[in-house]
């Protein structure tokens, strides 16, 4: 299937169907959940737009522990039912839908006493291996006891005394921010229209009905009305916002808990498997990624911008004394590459109860007539929340409206994917690139890989790394622009690619060479092109800044001191 690509002419269409058309569903949100129940909808036959204020996955999708998972420590807490749900939506992401973009990653998780926590851990991890075959499909290997010497040989970097003997089991994990934008370009390929930059200002009513919302474009400053039978809210933990912005008082109120995440080289640490070890507050892990590991996380109140919550220095001084406390060989922050820090909508239970213990489980409301809210959840869930969400918002149709085929729809780039993979050597061989190149390739692009190898074909200096980021090839930042709807210098280092994480120096020295790129595909003049450059270095700057700073409140306002992108910032090209 030819991908519909997501480009400046794609926008500016969009834009004036936006305006002109009913639909009959508008869903507010780009993250996971929105991007989600876009494709539930527009798959079920109905009419679609998707608006988000900022870019695909800017908020909480895309500071995730990147993980698809069932949620072990969920068992404890006798959640046997969002466990199990979960486990089933990892089969069918890893085997159906999405397997370029979603693989296994195995964990050890090691014992520090010999009898009772085996059996009573052990007992836990094969119910969750259980839960994980219900239907028949096993998705990944079993898990497996190991001894002290087997635990040590895998995970050498391990302090001999800090365990007895540990368990291996397996879960998957995902980039998640470049699955929530191909989950929306799916939905734009099945026929949604769907914008970024576009931020829902107000809502449209016909007595008590809510009949359209008020979005306002932020790259031309146009305001107009989107018109629709029935508004979906998928806004995690800006929630409370959009209850506020109907004048309806809704059943359900969200809490931000902030997750703080680093990213280190993996030769810092001595491990050939991913690390789950239980924290006083949360779960600690250690995730392979690449060419480096993922360490996280926290699980703290959060009431300050919701927009970039900021890291402070007791949020990595926390993380560095939990993981060095199972560490042989500490590691300092001179080892620390990136750090990222994010949000999850938990559903408020009360005053006072710690964010760790609040449900994850999601619910859907409707505080308005026409207007459904869908929040809580967790990543993996994703599809069920988007589910339940249009089941909800269609009830009322005066037409039949069919059942949610999402659970067979694949992802764009994952049709043909297996023989791809396959072929891989081959495809190095006509495309002249390295075999490493190609997987590198496939394991972000799936099938449309073919799209890249036409740009490079036109264009052979593409298929040179980014100077400063030579993980990625050139072509990817030009695809970003081209395909993927990067509308920003940002967009490309921070989600389209993981450059602002994954360089030492968060992207610095590649911020000009991507500008440079992205500028004729988005039609930048030299001073925009500056200025793009000049607004990431600040953000940068400030990110640093507030990862010097002691406290949450000090942090937040060090963050604060990067310009955002706003209307009188941009110069793009403004809608006819």
């Amino acid at each position: 299937m030819q991908s519909t690509p997501l480009g400046a002419q794609y926008r500016l269409t969009a834009l004036q169907q936006l305006a002109e058309e009913e639909y009959d569903v508008l869903v507010v949100g780009g993250g996971i959940v929105g991007a989600g129940t876009a494709l539930d909808a527009v798959s079920r036959g109905l009419s679609v737009a998707l608006v988000e204020g900022r870019d695909w996955a800017a908020g909480t999708s895309s500071r995730s522990s990147k993980l698809i998972h069932g949620g072990l420590r969920y068992l404890e807490q006798r959640d046997f039912g969002l466990v199990r749900e979960a486990l089933k939506e990892r089969s069918i992401l890893l085997n159906r839908i999405a397997p370029h973009l979603v693989r296994p990653v195995p964990f050890l998780l090691p014992l520090r006493h010999r009898l009772w926590e085996r059996a009573y851990i052990g007992a836990g991890v094969l119910l969750y291996d259980t839960m994980g075959t219900a239907g028949g499909t096993r998705a990944l290997p079993r898990h497996r006891h190991l001894t002290k010497t087997a635990a040590l040989r895998r995970a050498p970097g391990l302090r001999k005394d800090g365990l007895v003997g540990a368990i291996q089991y397996y879960d998957a994990q995902v980039d998640d921010a470049r699955y929530v934008m191909m989950l929306a370009r799916t939905a734009a390929q099945y026929g949604a229209t769907v914008a970024t930059r576009t931020r829902v200002t107000g809502f449209v009513k016909q007595g008590e009905r809510i009949t359209g919302a008020v979005v306002r474009d932020l790259e031309s400053g146009r305001e107009f009305t989107v018109r629709a039978k029935r508004i979906i809210s998928a806004t995690g933990v800006w929630t409370d916002d959009v209850h506020e912005l109907a004048h309806a008082r809704g059943n359900v109120s969200v809490r931000a808990a902030k997750g703080v995440h680093l990213v280190v080289p993996r030769d810092r640490i001595n491990l050939d498997t991913g690390l789950i070890a239980r924290t006083e507050k949360s779960v600690l892990f250690v995730i392979p990624w690449g060419r480096h590991w993922l360490i996280g996380t926290t699980d703290t109140d959060w009431d300050l911008d919701r927009n970039h919550p900021a890291a402070s220095k007791a949020d990595i001084d926390y993380l560095l004394e939990h993981v060095n406390a199972v560490l042989a060989k500490p590691i300092g922050r001179d080892d620390i590459e990136g750090v990222y820090a994010g949000l999850r909508p938990l559903l408020s239970a009360g005053e006072g109860q710690e964010t760790a213990q609040l449900s994850r489980e999601h619910v859907v409301d409707s505080p308005a007539p026409g207007l459904v809210i869908v929040t809580g959840g967790k990543y993996t869930t994703y599809r069920v929340m988007a589910k339940d969400a249009v089941d909800a918002a269609v009830a009322d149709f005066e037409q039949s409206i069919p059942a949610s085929v999402t659970e067979k729809v694949q992802i764009l780039g994952a049709d043909g994917f297996a023989a791809l993979w396959n072929e891989r050597r081959r495809i190095a061989q006509r495309a002249g690139l390295h075999p490493s190149r190609v997987e590198h390739l496939l394991n972000r692009y799936g099938s449309c890989i073919d799209e890249l190898l036409e740009l490079i074909s036109a264009d052979p200096s593409l298929a040179k790394p980014i100077e400063g980021a030579e993980d990625y090839l050139r072509v990817e930042a030009v695809y970003a622009a081209s395909h993927e709807g990067a509308l920003h210098l940002d967009d490309v280092l921070t989600r389209r690619t993981r450059i602002s994480i994954e360089e030492w120096d968060r992207g610095v020295s590649a911020a000009p060479e991507v500008a440079a790129l992205i500028a004729p595909v988005l039609g930048w003049d030299a001073e925009t092109e500056r200025a793009e450059v000049e607004r990431y270095l600040g953000r940068v700057r400030a990110e640093r800044e507030s990862q010097e700073r002691a406290d949450d409140s000090t942090a937040d306002e060090a963050r604060r001191t990067a310009a955002d992108l706003e209307v009188e910032d941009v110069r793009a090209p403004k809608l006819a």
